[in-house]
């Protein structure tokens, strides 16, 4: 009697484990990214824009990676953006391997946007 609860009890409890894992895990899945170019924020503030690849995993890589550097006119007080292509410090980064811990947000580039043609145009493109 005691023994055919107890497999009664194991066999509900593995049940319900089993209806939460079919809900859960799909909501635990990244989302696809749709664009060819991502937004990356840091927890430090940086942000860079690139292609992500391994979403979901605990070291991201960020590919043809990009930054704003902005320049202020001493003179006229103007702020001059330009983006930035990675590549071209001194030890010539082609990617950045992310501490998923330390991305904040991820939003798409849409093509039509002004950060995407400005890498089209970079690219030559």
């Amino acid at each position: 009697m005691v023994r055919n609860t107890l497999f009664a009890s194991v066999g509900v409890a593995c049940g319900f484990l089993a209806a939460f894992l079919m809900f859960r895990l799909p909501a635990l899945r990244p989302p696809p990214l749709a664009t060819d170019y991502q937004l990356v924020l840091l927890a430090n503030g940086q942000t860079f824009f690139g292609k992500l690849d391994r979403l979901g995993s605990p070291y991201p890589v960020l590919h043809d990676v990009f930054y704003i550097q902005s320049q202020t006119d001493p003179n006229t007080k103007a702020v001059k953006n330009s983006l930035i292509k990675r590549g071209k410090e001194w030890h010539e980064p082609d990617l950045m391997i992310l501490d998923a811990r330390q991305i904040v947000l991820i939003e798409p580039v849409k093509p039509t946007s002004t950060v995407a043609k400005l890498i089209k145009e970079y690219k030559g493109q």
